[in-house]
């Protein structure tokens, strides 16, 4: 089964925005690769820095790695994502 990079997009911002991690709560940067098969991970790497440069994920450069948590501004247009592409509303 082949999974498109919008699908694995909407996936994770789906996953962060169900566990609130909104502006000033941060996850590790590795586990965005959760709930993805195994064999994915690089791509999952690549879709996440995708979406950091696309202002939907905000980082957070820590000592122990990197943080990132979803970028409140752009929560309208997250959500509107996630809904026209998984079909979810919140």
């Amino acid at each position: 089964m082949e999974l498109s990079d919008d699908w694995i997009k909407a996936t994770m911002l789906y996953h962060l925005r169900r566990k609130k991690v909104i502006g000033g709560v941060h996850t590790h940067f590795d586990t965005l690769k959760r709930g993805f098969p195994s064999h994915l991970g690089r791509d999952i790497d690549k879709i996440a820095k995708e979406l950091i440069k696309e202002n939907f994920l905000i980082t957070k450069p820590t000592s122990y790695g990197l943080q990132v948590s979803l970028n409140k501004d752009r929560l309208k247009k997250i959500e509107d994502l996630i809904f026209k592409i998984l079909g979810f509303k919140f």
